[in-house]
């Protein structure tokens, strides 16, 4: 009887000993990704620019004194001059838009992600106010606070509660607040709704088969999981709305104030609207150029301070779940 003697299979090398090389040289992709780099670069070189002169101008002018008292006699003299109510009417205006904000994006993203239908009109039409919202000039948005917020709610609020002075209809920290709010909706819907979309669909269907309803689903299951992209989003909402001018120009910020805002309906003060008043009504733009370029440098901090704080409460969350996971 024959016997077929099987074929012998010399072993493979092992892919750490191989070198693979390509045929010829592709010029044509090796210019591009030198052109990507090198654009990369010149991006950065700019930020580099900009930081480095604004850290070189301001420190000289940036103190104790100046961080922590309220402008005595005037603003454009570095002596008696300071920006405390400043640095309280910025944070506080973007805490405000924070705690609003937030919560309407991430609504919104849920309806769109998880329970409206992708081919439906109503679908279609709110993605594109979204996406026409994002590309709204912010003055717009300033109009359109003091038409809406100011005058509309603000005065039928004060008629509704009989109030014999305007308590609401007028220009203040919580009616600047909702107008970035408004500003900034569409970068929080975004970056929640990329982050839901992440979120395996087997989790979903693992957990509606388990009895749990598309409710309980969503928040027990879907949100935990999206909670870092939520805050990413909420980081970039907070960078955009801390150095904005325009949208608070006619909503709430003032010029001068010798105190400090009491509560939400009180005018406020601002990093950014100080820079601008600075910039342009003052006297004497050498006497003052040290206290711009200090304000704008506390303005940078305050923003990368408030950023920082989120990160890392977003990378806590992310160690949470993975620890859970």
């Amino acid at each position: 009887m024959n016997t077929v003697t099987p074929p012998q299979y010399l072993p493979e090398p092992p892919l750490a000993g191989r070198h693979f090389r390509a045929e010829k040289f592709d010029f044509w992709s090796f210019f591009f990704s030198g052109l990507t780099g090198l654009a990369t670069l010149f991006i950065l070189g700019i930020l580099a620019v900009i930081l480095v002169n604004i850290i070189i101008n301001g420190w000289s002018g940036l103190s104790w004194r100046f961080v922590s008292t309220i402008p005595s006699k005037g603003l454009y003299d570095m002596a008696t001059t300071g920006i405390l109510p400043m640095i309280i009417g910025t944070t506080l205006r973007v805490f405000i838009m924070t705690i609003f904000v937030i919560p309407v994006g991430v609504i919104t993203a849920i309806y769109l992600t998880e329970y409206a239908a992708n081919t439906s009109p109503v679908t279609r039409i709110i993605r594109a106010a979204v996406n026409n919202l994002a590309g709204v000039p912010s003055i717009v948005f300033g109009l359109f606070g003091l038409g809406f917020f100011v005058n509309f709610v603000g005065k039928n609020l004060d008629d509704l509660l009989r109030n014999p002075t305007a308590v609401w209809g007028h220009e203040s920290l919580l009616w600047a607040s909702m107008t970035l709010a408004v500003m900034t909706l569409p970068v929080v819907i975004v970056a929640t709704e990329e982050s839901l979309k992440a979120i395996p669909t087997g989790l979903r269907e693992a957990s509606l088969a388990l009895g749990a309803t598309k409710l309980e689903t969503i928040l027990r299951i879907v949100l935990p999981q999206a909670l870092p992209g939520i805050m990413t989003g909420g980081i970039l909402a907070v960078s955009r709305a801390a150095g904005e001018v325009a949208p608070i120009l006619f909503t709430g910020a003032i010029a001068s104030m010798p105190y400090l805002p009491h509560g939400p309906t009180d005018r406020f003060m601002d990093l950014g609207y100080h820079v601008y008043v600075l910039s342009t009504q003052s006297p004497n733009i050498e006497q003052t150029r040290p206290i711009l370029y200090a304000t704008v440098l506390v303005l940078l901090m305050l923003t990368f301070a408030l950023n920082i704080v989120a990160i890392v409460i977003r990378a806590r969350v992310r160690k949470k779940l993975r620890a859970l996971g």
